[in-house]
């Protein structure tokens, strides 16, 4: 585990990423929406992802402090598909303020897609692991079988009655189930992309 990770400054609430996962699905969302509505898609504003995730994860409006931690390959120096996106000028260490309180993000590269399957859920097992953190999102590889599958065991071992935490997970279908909610990632990054409902419905 990252000694940085270790050492963060925890908020109340954690919004845990694979980043390169959600800068593929990005991808594909705009090749397949650019075919099926015909008009360009601009890259995904992150911060209103954020938005999107965090009013999904159950924050409402108010002063809230929330940590982005977003996890990424060494060679990735960015994210290709969202805006601003460049990991260590424009990301890591950098905050916004919006009307749901502000969001504190930091980027942590990992060595090989290899390692990073345990380091996500041990990430994962470190921020569930925070008596101050009483909410968590977490945006797994969740078409990786082994990934989810330890994603659900780290969240089916939290002892609730101790230090119940609402935990969301957010897959691009609904998966199997355990100790926490569960959203569709699809939806908030639609919103970032800008593709409307009524677009699609017009198809």
């Amino acid at each position: 585990m990252n000694n940085n990770l270790q050492e963060a400054k925890w908020s109340e609430n954690v919004i845990l990423v694979d980043a390169d996962y959600v800068d593929k699905v990005a991808f594909n969302l705009i090749v397949n929406f650019e075919r099926m509505i015909g008009r360009r898609i601009p890259q995904a504003d992150i911060a209103k992802w954020i938005d999107c995730v965090a009013l999904d994860g159950g924050i409402r409006e108010g002063e809230h402090e929330t940590l982005v931690v977003l996890i990424h390959r060494k060679d990735k120096t960015k994210l290709e598909n969202f805006t601003p996106s460049d990991y260590g000028k424009e990301l890591n260490g950098k905050a916004f303020k919006d009307h749901l309180g502000e969001f504190t993000i930091s980027a942590y590269p990992i060595e090989s897609i290899a390692g990073g399957e345990d380091y996500f859920t041990d990430a994962l097992q470190l921020i569930t692991g925070q008596k101050e953190v009483k909410r968590v999102m977490v945006i797994p590889d969740a078409e990786n079988a082994y990934i989810y599958n330890k994603v659900r065991e780290t969240l089916n071992r939290l002892d609730d009655d101790d230090d119940p935490k609402r935990i969301t997970v957010f897959a691009m279908q609904p998966m199997p189930g355990g100790n926490f909610r569960q959203e569709i990632l699809g939806y908030s990054l639609m919103a970032a992309l800008g593709i409307r409902s009524e677009e699609i419905r017009e198809r």
